[in-house]
């Protein structure tokens, strides 16, 4: 976007003598709601079902070796699913460039986000007809949804600056995840009802899991339609040449602008390596608990839960604490947590569920905060009139660039054999993203960036 673009554009935050307090409350409450629908995928879906689930096809498909020869690329069934995992964030590299473009040009996030939730939304629901050996669905499906995810995440945050001031913007995105994390809670005691009790349902287990999947897709799109109710389109003004044809170039104009932001770009940078981490224990930890540690689906869905019902509290807690002590000494506060989380669990002893437990309630604790207040503290730190743009930019390192942490996962799985190995080897992560983290000065980046300054950052 060009600066005559950016300026034509307006401020982003509405200032309290032009915007109604119950309007923006209404906004903000519709715009909760896309967490709400989303983020049973990320629970249901990516974190605990489809992880055991495809692994599982591609061992039933794979040959005597354990590959299994998907384009006629040898690939061991066990390392499927993060690789798929990797592939889906490549699409959404390609796709949230146009999308963060468009919504930036036109205005008119709202349509774009009804678009890819729903595509999301289909794929997921499409996880129904999963079954035999059809992995090279189940790995083109995931693509499908997760690259679909991601795009949407590009819009739903790109409202934040616009529907919340600077001193609200903690508090407003810790809600949002943590109404993500009870709709995740609540569909999960579902599943664990259906899954456990499949027998007395008359379905098989295979059945169970499918229909679990599928009720997710169902779930994402019902819910969507909240915040495509409440949420509204700014004007801008346009000008230039398509967003679409322009997605690329837009996208490397934004690289170009963050020139100009250096300590904006720092705090992306670093947010892309702690966050690398972070995906990859999220959309890796089934799979570890089931094939290494030897737990049974049961146990995973309850630790999920008990995942989700942490994460309210933490989220909700961690955005108190930076109210005292700032955003950011919180969030590194939180990255020492994960790494120990990691050498926990590479010691973790198999077949014991409460030790099991013990580390989801830490990893429960962290979760939501850590990633509600780096999206918090990143939207201090874009120019006003270029949210959707750099928002883009920050998906891509939230989900669009974590490809490097399943792809490292998944390698060390393959070579070794073990997934101890693959676990450890995520510590490299928070390790180098908290010193990325400790090097920025966030006051003087939001000041660079043209706004206010939060009397705690």
């Amino acid at each position: 976007m060009s600066a005559e673009t950016a300026e034509t554009a307006g401020p982003t935050e509405p200032p309290a003598d032009s915007a109604d307090a119950a309007s923006r409350r209404r906004e903000q409450h519709g715009w909760y709601f896309y967490d709400f629908a989303c983020s049973v995928y990320s629970t249901s879906v990516l974190t605990v079902f489809i992880g055991p689930y495809l692994t599982s096809i591609a061992k039933a498909a794979a040959d005597a070796d354990g590959f299994v020869h998907p384009l006629g690329v040898p690939v061991r069934a066990g390392s499927l699913f993060a690789y798929a995992v990797s592939v889906s964030v490549v699409v959404a590299v390609i796709v949230m460039p146009i999308a963060g473009a468009a919504a930036d040009r036109t205005g008119r996030k709202k349509p774009l986000l009804a678009a890819a939730a729903y595509t999301g939304a289909a794929a997921t629901t499409a996880m129904f007809f999963l079954d035999g050996h059809r992995y090279l669905l189940g790995a083109f499906l995931l693509i499908v949804a997760n690259a679909a995810i991601s795009v949407s995440m590009v819009l739903y945050n790109a409202y934040l600056p616009q529907i919340a001031g600077p001193e609200e913007r903690d508090a407003v995105s810790s809600r949002g995840w943590a109404f993500g994390y009870t709709s995740g809670a609540f569909v999960l005691i579902l599943n664990l009802v259906l899954y456990t009790g499949h027998d007395s349902f008359g379905l098989s287990e295979s059945d169970s899991v499918r229909i679990c999947l599928a009720s997710a897709g169902l779930w994402w799109g019902a819910f969507t339609l909240v915040p495509l109710r409440r949420l509204r389109d700014r004007q801008v003004s346009t000008g230039g040449e398509g967003a679409v044809g322009s997605g690329w170039r837009q996208l490397l104009a934004t690289l170009r602008d963050m020139r100009r932001h250096p300590l904006t770009l720092s705090f992306l940078l670093a947010y892309l390596v702690y966050n690398d981490g972070v995906q990859t224990v999220i959309s890796q930890a089934s799979v570890y608990g089931s094939e290494e540690l030897g737990l049974d689906q049961t146990t995973l869905i309850t630790a999920v839960l008990l995942v989700q019902v942490l994460a309210v509290a933490g989220a909700l807690g961690m955005g108190r604490l930076a109210r005292v002590y700032g955003a950011k000494h919180t969030i590194l506060g939180s990255l020492v947590v994960w790494t120990l989380i990691l050498v926990a669990g590479y010691f973790l002893p198999a077949g014991a569920p409460v030790f099991f437990y013990v580390l989801a309630s830490a990893i429960g604790l962290v979760l939501g905060g850590s990633q509600a207040l780096s999206r918090s503290l990143f939207s201090h730190l874009v120019p006003r009139g270029k949210e959707a743009e750099y928002f883009s930019a920050y998906e891509m390192s939230d989900r669009g660039l974590s490809w490097l942490g399943p792809l490292v996962f998944g390698l060390a799985y393959q070579l070794t054999g073990s997934y101890r190995d693959a676990i450890i080897s995520l510590v490299i992560f928070f390790v180098v993203g908290s010193v990325l983290l400790a090097r920025v000065p966030v006051r003087r980046a939001v000041a660079a960036a043209g706004n206010p300054v939060p009397e705690r950052i």
